[in-house]
């Protein structure tokens, strides 16, 4: 993302590679660190940063979340770009800092910059550059670094089950975060094959997991529980069509639907869902799978809790 081809900026979450048709996740560059220590770089501190967005993106979904649950959205600002990401790629829907696009406020952070232009970005105002625009990075500072100033001290990373999270995310992204792209961006049938039955033999896994135990880790809820709601969250609505992920519905899934339906209600995150948003994005933007750039009108999607998990405990 950001490189310039045939003049114009590609902004994509995503590269493929030509010789086996596989979707390639591509790696976050700026990678800063906003510290509770007043001595910080960049320090923790009421309306310094920015929080720089689209709704339609897993990976920026989760630092939305977590400015939610830590209480941090009466302290961080946040920016929101428009669905649609062609060829001049994310669009802020009013200019920021004097910039229409957000490749041009990866160039006012570094001039010389050359790599992906992702979403989210934290943006230091004071500092005027980009702290970090990686996603795992930006949940954890938000987790602990702002509780001084919040007074919230809920731990979604606490020390004893860190490892076990930690293992949790890397098979949630291996299978599922990324399995979703490797299916609905393979270029072969081989590629596209492999990526679709490693998705759902790891659906499969899960169900029975979430059977069993309410979260994932612990017994308590924790960043890998909301790692793996924003993948899940968007099942339903893009990667089963969009994305041919098509076997069968989360829906179909009475432990997974139960969990995501439960993680749904938490004050504060249903907000954060714009499936408009989600649906305008993932259909009108990737002209690759979806030339026509026609937007479904369906499905229905009933996150209440009429069919709860009653019989689960933590």
């Amino acid at each position: 993302m950001g490189l310039l081809h045939d003049g114009q900026w590609l902004d994509r979450w995503y590269d493929t590679d030509s010789s086996g048709g596989q979707f390639e996740c591509q790696q976050s560059q700026f990678r800063g660190w906003v510290s509770a220590s007043g001595a910080a770089e960049h320090p923790a501190a009421a309306g310094r940063y920015q929080l720089i967005v689209s709704l339609a993106c897993p990976w920026a979904h989760r630092t939305l979340i977590f400015r939610q649950l830590k209480g941090l959205d009466k302290f961080i600002d946040v920016t929101v770009v428009k669905p649609l990401m062609l060829a001049n790629g994310w669009e802020f829907d009013t200019p920021y800092l004097g910039h229409n696009y957000l490749y041009q406020l990866y160039l006012a952070a570094d001039r010389d910059y050359h790599g992906r232009v992702t979403v989210p970005v934290l943006w230091d105002k004071q500092a005027e550059t980009i702290v970090s625009n990686e996603s795992a990075e930006i949940i954890r500072m938000f987790n602990s670094e702002f509780n001084e100033l919040t007074g919230n001290r809920d731990d979604y990373y606490p020390a004893p089950l860190r490892a076990a999270v930690d293992s949790a995310n890397e098979w949630v992204y291996r299978t599922i975060n990324n399995g979703v792209y490797r299916a609905g961006f393979a270029t072969t049938q081989a590629a596209y094959s492999q990526a679709y039955n490693e998705l759902f033999d790891a659906l499969d896994q899960l169900e029975r997991v979430l059977a069993s135990q309410r979260y994932l880790v612990g017994g308590q809820l924790t960043e890998a529980d909301w790692r793996l709601f924003t993948t899940l969250i968007r099942f339903d609505a893009v990667y089963h069509g969009h994305f041919k992920c098509n076997r069968q519905r989360l829906a179909d899934y009475p432990a997974i639907s139960g969990y995501l339906r439960e993680l749904y209600q938490y004050p504060g995150v249903a907000e954060t869902v714009d499936f408009g948003h989600i649906k305008e994005h993932y259909y009108a933007s990737h002209l690759s799978i979806n030339p026509s750039q026609v937007v479904p009108i369906g499905p229905r999607l009933d996150f209440s809790l009429a069919h709860g998990r009653e019989g689960l405990t933590a």
